[in-house]
């Protein structure tokens, strides 16, 4: 009896994981179409405050919506601007970058060749060809009209939900089972998820703009283009930060000194250490309740489910995640395994 029983037991084991693994292979699989929607649903999310905000001052939630939009679609267009800029910048100084770098490379070769390692300059200059990096640059520009599509179906899409988010209590408490369970879980999700992408935000534009004065006055070029790259980077927990200081610190290196390359590496720790380490964990407090490792483990799972967008909300959606397990009586322990084990954060 106990044998057939355990044999039971590891058969609906079985069955659970190949159906996990079916719906993961299908979320992967509709990644084209799922990205755009979970952007689109975290943006009206962060947005919905401010429409809130603007109607309880006697602004029409239309007008409110139509505001809202309007900034962020020019921010967007701001943004899509430095960006081609630096495209085009970046194509013209390609082949003073290429000789700079030939000059580097010889140096190097010079060095090594005392400790009999042989490097080819040739061999690794001609990688770095003028004209592959600048017909690349050209595909990008002309990709970015093509992109200016997506951007106007993204924001079309989050003006869709902004209105239709005053509908969804009642939709939610006459489509659920056990609505009050249901609707106090994605409330607290929603509320969680909202503070930590509205202080998110906040930390990485005063990140990006403190990364992009401080290259300006080193003399780095593109300084803007960095901040830009260092605001969007830094959603990403834990390597963001780490990987918008790398090219700075490399570009610097090669079209400056050594000197001003450390002061760039200098620049991304303190500012990483100041607002990363400090005044990000001081104004969300504990956070989402997920642990250190939860944390770093989600921006591979997310990272490899659903690319580049993955990682970027792959805190807000392992929260998401975990408070909805903890309104159902067979994913609360494995909520718990996922927290960050303080008792005061346990579910009930």
């Amino acid at each position: 009896m106990n044998n057939l029983l355990q044999e039971k037991i590891g058969q609906n084991i079985l069955v659970k994981l190949a159906m996990l693994v079916i719906i993961l292979a299908g979320i992967r699989a509709a990644s084209d179409i799922l990205v755009p929607f979970l952007l689109a649903s975290f943006l009206a999310i962060v947005l919905n405050p401010l429409v809130t905000m603007l109607m309880r001052r006697g602004v029409k939630r239309g007008l409110a919506i139509t505001l809202v939009i309007t900034v962020i679609f020019i921010v967007v267009l701001l943004l899509i601007a430095v960006l081609a800029s630096s495209a085009s910048d970046f194509s013209d100084t390609y082949p003073q970058i290429r000789a700079m770098l030939e000059q580097k490379l010889a140096v190097v070769q010079h060095f090594a060749a005392r400790f009999h390692i042989n490097i080819s300059t040739e061999a690794l200059a001609a990688r770095l060809d003028p004209n592959v990096v600048m017909d690349m640059a050209t595909s990008v520009l002309k990709q970015l009209s093509g992109a200016m599509t997506n951007v106007l179906l993204l924001i079309l899409t989050v003006v869709f939900m902004l209105f239709e988010v005053r509908h969804l209590p009642y939709k939610m408490r006459n489509a659920m089972v056990n609505p009050q369970i249901r609707i106090a879980g994605l409330h607290r999700a929603l509320k969680g998820v909202t503070h930590y992408l509205a202080l998110k935000t906040l930390v990485s534009l005063i990140t990006g703009v403190a990364v992009w004065l401080s290259l300006l006055l080193l003399g780095v070029k593109f300084a803007l283009f960095w901040g830009v790259v260092a605001f969007i980077l830094n959603f990403i927990p834990n390597i963001g930060p780490i990987i918008a200081g790398i090219p700075p610190f490399i570009q610097a290196l090669v079209l400056n000194d050594i000197y001003d390359a450390m002061l760039v590496a200098a620049l991304f720790s303190a500012i990483h250490m100041v607002f990363g380490n400090m005044l990000e964990p001081r104004l969300m407090g504990r956070g989402l309740g997920l642990s250190t490792l939860v944390v770093f483990l989600s921006l591979i799972f997310w990272g490899w489910l659903l690319g580049p967008v993955g990682m970027l909300l792959s805190v807000p959606l392992t929260s998401v995640t975990k408070i909805l397990m903890e309104t159902t009586p067979g994913g609360s322990r494995l909520a718990i395994m996922l927290g960050n084990g303080r008792p005061g954060k346990r579910a009930r």
